[in-house]
């Protein structure tokens, strides 16, 4: 397998992540996207979408963080990142695209750029958007967590899912902007427990070989 991918990108970190739980081998490929690497002919070529991660398997492409997970648990499926139960599957999913397709998008870099480019938002404005969906998108988290009463040491339970590599990569995010985390609890103790595991620690933007 080779993996593209970004140090600093979350959604590469989740792959990562995952990778690792299932003790997955693969050869990385550095993809800077401050260098705009991700938008070259040669990359592009390999991901029309011209975004990480891409993992290649088989002689096959497979895009999008969340596919590739799901694709990772499909084909290499022990140890699990989804349960069997279809009502815990989709819990698990529903939290996964919490981080997945409600906060992620809208602090995307490139939405970020656009806001400074097209509108003139100051590095203070950037600052505040990113802040204030970190802390609507967390607190959407809290609630469900709380509410459901499912959650263990992890997002469901006592063992690791997708939700909670989803969660991780984003409070990296979170505090690499300085967001206050006080405010969630719940989500703060899965988070901890996660970093206890190599699985989450060794894959971690900071110890990748292209965090210069």
């Amino acid at each position: 397998m080779e993996l593209y991918t970004f140090f600093r990108s979350s959604t590469s970190y989740r792959v990562r992540i995952a990778l690792a739980y299932k003790g997955l081998a693969y050869d990385p490929r550095f993809v800077s996207l401050p260098k705009m690497e991700h938008k070259r002919d040669d990359y592009l070529a390999v991901n029309p979408q011209g975004l990480v991660p891409a993992l290649v398997d088989g002689g096959h492409v497979l895009s999008q963080s969340l596919a590739i997970i799901e694709y990772l648990d499909e084909v290499y499926p022990a140890p699990p990142l989804l349960p069997e139960d279809p009502f815990d599957r989709a819990y698990v999913r529903s939290l996964s695209q919490i981080v997945g397709c409600e906060i992620h998008p809208l602090n995307n870099v490139r939405v970020l750029k656009y806001l400074q480019g097209r509108w003139s938002f100051s590095d203070a404005d950037r600052d505040e958007w990113y802040r204030h969906w970190i802390a609507e998108g967390l607190a959407s988290l809290e609630r469900s967590l709380l509410r459901e009463q499912r959650h263990g040491a992890f997002c469901l339970g006592e063992e690791v899912t997708m939700a909670d590599v989803c969660l991780v990569p984003q409070i990296f995010n979170a505090r690499r902007f300085d967001c206050p985390l006080e405010d969630y609890p719940t989500v703060m103790r899965i988070f901890e427990r996660c970093m206890t595991l190599d699985a989450f620690t060794a894959p971690r933007p900071n110890s990748q070989p292209d965090a210069v």
